[in-house]
């Protein structure tokens, strides 16, 4: 079974890519301002949205990256949000001339800490959120929601991301689970410096999930990034300031 996927649009292909819970219509205000000059392809991960029927092989960022590229094999440019920012840079490891640029939105490339990598959330947190999500599902999502808002940004992104969430019925338990398996084990650090695509790293100042110091590290470990941080915003930049978004995509895109 083939992933459900949204298209509009003409020009160069651009492929944006969703988080853990979410699906693509959380892209919907960005897609709609690059298909004025790209062919967006928005697509639903396996478990998630209008995917909820189709699974990956194994859910790992490869796995996925290559569903995505069943939908849309020709080169693109690949912009990923948090998880979907994993997938992105596995494609671009593994397919090197089918990601012409990536764009990583609240990206990090470990989102658990080490004794290595303090900048990230502690493993006993993240477990203790799995654990919550077995007790109280939807709590624990909605939870998980508010955690993405930066204090005091406008409460009209918590409003969005609840939405979409639930727009298409409650995310399925079994895909929430290996999601947070694959924050939980993933790590692509090593993998960062064969990565020659251009890279543009959109990062929310107030991020709670991937702090800011993640951020800068990508972006001085890839070999062509460069970084634009988003004062005031938290771990969804694209939905708090899509204006700026847009205009920082589309000149990247098109430089």
């Amino acid at each position: 079974m083939t992933i459900f996927y949204a298209r509009s649009g003409h020009g160069p292909d651009v492929v944006l890519v969703h988080g853990w819970g979410l699906h693509g219509g959380v892209w919907a205000d960005i897609a709609r301002g690059l298909s004025k000059d790209f062919r967006v392809t928005v697509p639903d991960l396996p478990g998630h949205g209008r995917s909820r029927a189709c699974r990956a092989p194994e859910f790992t960022p490869e796995a996925l990256a290559g569903e995505v590229q069943r939908v849309l094999p020709g080169p693109a440019v690949w912009v990923g949000w948090s998880l979907g920012a994993f997938v992105a840079l596995a494609a671009a490891q593994q397919s090197p001339v089918a990601v012409m640029k990536l764009v990583l939105v609240g990206a990090t490339p470990r989102y658990v800490q080490l004794p290595d990598w303090p900048h990230a959330m502690s493993l006993a947190v993240l477990r203790q959120f799995a654990r919550n999500l077995e007790q109280d599902y939807v709590a624990t999502l909605t939870r998980f929601l508010s955690l993405q808002v930066a204090a005091g940004e406008d409460r009209e992104v918590l409003r969005r991301l609840r939405a979409e969430m639930f727009r298409h019925g409650q995310p399925p338990v079994a895909a929430l689970r290996d999601g947070l398996q694959l924050l939980e084990r993933e790590d692509r650090r090593a993998a960062l410096a064969a990565i020659t695509a251009p890279t543009l790293v959109i990062h929310g100042e107030r991020d709670r999930f991937a702090p800011v110091e993640a951020a800068r590290f990508l972006a001085a470990h890839l070999p062509q990034a460069r970084l634009q941080i988003v004062r005031g915003a938290g771990h969804a930049p694209f939905l708090s300031h899509p204006a700026l978004f847009i205009e920082q995509t589309r000149g990247f895109l098109h430089g």
